[in-house]
């Protein structure tokens, strides 16, 4: 493994070249993936849950067999990898390009250092999107927390004729016109952050994510949206951006900021356009991406495939009522 950097970094690296001597081979990959859905060799069935498993002698493509339900499975059943015929060595370098890549990683970076389809690339990609978000009963933040909230979405300069002509037709403003809201909240003492898109920054939607996220008593900071004005059960303090105040004392939202100025980076220079559609999966993997950034690479990779089991996504539910043509080219 690369070595800490001192006075730099407190985590430990992966380069290329030690990845794939980690992965050489899909057989190489294959244990590596039951390592971490197995800890210690307890297979157990997907279908039944039983460990009464045995390995069968034709070992593809299901190399184990049940004895209780008779069900032959792999690692791959039963998680985000059901059904895909990439090989495992695939999944285990296109996690490592997802989690070391804060700014994000394109499909068509995929396609090409991977080998390939930058359909299947970006079906790829989206299936580990699924889970990088968080599963189970999320724990509140004890706080302070910081809320802040950005919008998604082209410019009205860069769009087309048509877009701009409906635009106007339709007396649409500009500023936030056409853009998706995204709300977020990021823990100061843990460095968590917490995103949902929302159709709304009213107040029931915007009070409601942070009731959802933060523990009462805590202490709120915002900036002067009225969205955030009467949560008794916090200790919030505001700051005033309209008249150029961003930080008084202890009170500021520069960490949610921060963040939002990461994805938008990624927005902007790897990805260049997000539809509303699939925006929320975008932003689960900037905040889940930032959630394991201080893990060493390898846990950070071992942290993501522990979080495929029970997660499905099928390309016609990724598709459905997305408004393409049949065999239309998705997005980077």
């Amino acid at each position: 493994m690369t070595k800490k950097a001192p006075g730099r970094s407190h985590r430990t690296g992966i380069t290329v070249v030690e990845l794939f001597k980690l992965f050489p081979d899909d057989a190489a990959a294959e244990r590596w993936f039951e390592e971490q859905r197995w800890p210690g060799g307890e297979r157990h069935c997907p279908d039944c849950g039983s460990c009464n498993t045995v390995a069968v002698k034709s070992r593809k493509p299901m190399p184990y067999r049940c004895r209780d339900c008779r069900a032959h499975f792999s690692v791959k059943k039963g998680t985000v990898m059901q059904g895909s015929k990439l090989g495992l060595q695939k999944w285990a370098i296109a996690i490592y390009m997802m989690t070391t890549g804060l700014k994000g990683t394109s499909s068509m970076r995929i396609y090409r250092d991977v080998g390939i389809r930058q359909a299947t690339a970006w079906f790829l990609m989206q299936r580990i999107r699924e889970c990088f978000a968080e599963g189970g009963d999320k724990v509140l933040f004890p706080g302070p927390v910081e809320a802040d909230e950005t919008y998604v979405g082209g410019k009205r300069k860069n769009m087309s004729n048509a877009k701009r002509k409906a635009l106007a037709e339709a007396g649409a403003g500009r500023g936030t016109v056409g853009k998706t809201a995204v709300v977020g909240v990021k823990d100061r003492k843990t460095r968590q952050v917490r995103a949902r898109v929302v159709e709304s920054t009213d107040k029931p939607t915007l009070q409601g994510f942070v009731r959802d996220n933060a523990e009462p008593g805590a202490t709120l900071y915002t900036d002067e949206h009225g969205s955030y004005a009467g949560m008794p059960e916090y200790d919030h303090e505001a700051v005033n951006h309209s008249v150029s105040e961003y930080v008084r004392g202890m009170a500021h939202t520069n960490g949610m900021e921060a963040h939002w100025s990461l994805f938008k980076r990624g927005y902007h220079g790897t990805f260049h356009k997000l539809s509303a559609k699939h925006l929320q999966r975008y932003t689960d993997e900037f905040a889940g991406r930032n959630n394991i950034r201080d893990m060493d690479t390898l846990d950070q990779m071992a942290a993501m495939a522990r979080r495929f089991d029970g997660r499905r996504l099928t390309y016609e539910d990724l598709i459905a009522d997305n408004g393409l043509p049949s065999g239309a080219r998705p997005t980077r």
